[in-house]
């Protein structure tokens, strides 16, 4: 339960959020005896899971359940958890770990102060001597300027607030963008009966099991041990600009236990598939003409990269893996797919934008200076530029996995012992 707003506390850490980055953080601020709290906007525990539609499943396999102190011990590791158990999960977690949250607690101002820092809250001030940013990589909904264009007689929804089909009105529904939220939520739609045109980015396709594993388990071992092979892809320095960590995570659910998504077997079930979503012109949508080139595009990504660094660790680890799987060729492609969609023409009353997230440190202050051109923290290993600001939990922080569930306690346990040197 939250605490009793004050006018004044202090402790020697604040972390900003109690999702998994804060609460692997926390449990190594406590194994350091460092003292700390962890200032949550939440009413309640279980991070932006809780932000998930009613439908939804881990993307990733219970194995994947691995924080500080806790890793899956349960009879499915190849299986995969509901959004309401994995709420429940990280709730059993922060009480096992005794973290010490403040909840319902949203942090409004981070001010250099006398060797430390002011933490300004809608409930009060802290002052403490280091600062975690741990509010995740899912922040601030990210919607195109121009859906401003689409008329109010259609709603707008952000997959952020989406929950189940019920929630919109009766009509067909338009879905923008193909990453893990938009092929989700597609289904989600198509199995309710509602007529679905899905606006097609360029996240790729992938296999849900490839050499006889998961596909994410390849994807973990090459972030661990591919440096121990040379292969270095996927650790951070290996980025070829500052905008890959942003690149879109490979179309896969773990709805129906587990599989891929498979544009084109969407679109034979009946979802109209377009271009990607360009801007608005007379009240209607506008996409690049290009759906034939852009599904091959998609197809071809796995195999182009992930697939590619896979194979790659399986034969330099000299391990015994069936052959990678060639999936059979598929030309199909709808029979009119225009650039232009007329909405009311086609009944569509609903719009849900599957356009992901965008970083929201605007709580810092601005005499921090910390913040590049893609609202990043500039830092190195979670350690920022500024003397006691450290972050944990964003994408690519020092590899691929960085803000996933095995990725985030590695560098929340670096950034400890950084900050445990600096505290002593």
């Amino acid at each position: 339960m939250p605490s009793p707003a004050a006018s004044r506390q202090e402790t020697n850490t604040v972390i900003v959020g109690a999702g998994q980055a804060g609460l692997a953080t926390s449990y190594w601020l406590s194994q350091q005896g460092v003292e700390h709290r962890l200032l949550e906007r939440r009413p309640a525990l279980g991070g932006a899971w809780q932000d998930r539609w009613d439908s939804f499943y881990l993307n990733t396999p219970n194995f994947s359940l691995d924080l500080p102190g806790k890793a899956y011990a349960g009879s499915e590791p190849d299986g995969f958890q509901p959004r309401d158990a994995t709420i429940g999960w990280f709730r059993n977690y922060a009480e096992d770990i005794a973290a010490p949250v403040e909840l319902d607690t949203a942090v409004t101002r981070i001010t250099p102060a006398d060797g430390g820092f002011t933490v300004e809250t809608d409930r009060g001030t802290w002052a403490a001597r280091n600062v975690v940013l741990a509010s995740g990589a899912f922040q601030r909904p990210r919607i195109p300027p121009a859906a401003v264009g689409i008329s109010p007689d259609v709603l707008q929804l952000h997959s952020h607030g989406y929950r189940n089909p019920a929630q919109l009105p009766d009509g067909a529904v338009l879905v923008v963008g193909t990453g893990q939220s938009g092929g989700q939520i597609t289904e989600d739609l198509l199995d309710a009966g509602r007529t679905v045109h899905l606006s097609v980015s360029s996240c790729p396709e992938a296999p849900r099991r490839y050499r006889g594993k998961d596909v994410f388990h390849w994807i973990m071992q090459v972030n661990v041990h591919g440096p121990e092979y040379g292969i270095n892809a996927l650790q951070v320095d290996q980025l070829p600009s500052p905008a890959g960590r942003f690149m879109c995570n490979p179309l896969l659910s773990g709805n129906g236990g587990g599989r891929s998504i498979r544009l084109r077997s969407l679109g034979r079930r009946g979802v109209r598939l377009h271009g990607r979503f360009e801007g608005m012109h007379d009240g209607d949508p506008v996409f690049t003409d290009d759906l034939a080139e852009r599904l091959t595009l998609v197809e071809a990504g796995f195999g182009q990269r992930l697939g590619r660094l896979s194979d790659a660790y399986i034969k330099a680890a000299g391990i015994d893996a069936p052959p990678p799987e060639i999936p059979d060729p598929d030309d199909w492609l709808p029979s009119e797919s225009g650039a232009r969609l007329d909405l009311a023409a086609e009944g569509i009353t609903s719009v849900v934008w599957c356009t992901g997230y965008g970083l929201d440190f605007s709580m810092l202050d601005p005499s921090l200076a910390l913040l590049d051109e893609w609202n990043y923290p500039r830092h190195l290993r979670g350690v920022t530029e500024h003397p006691g600001l450290y972050a944990v939990g964003l994408p690519w922080l020092t590899k691929h996995i960085s803000a996933t569930l095995p990725g985030v306690g590695p560098d929340a346990e670096y950034v400890a012992e950084h900050l445990a040197s600096r505290s002593n």
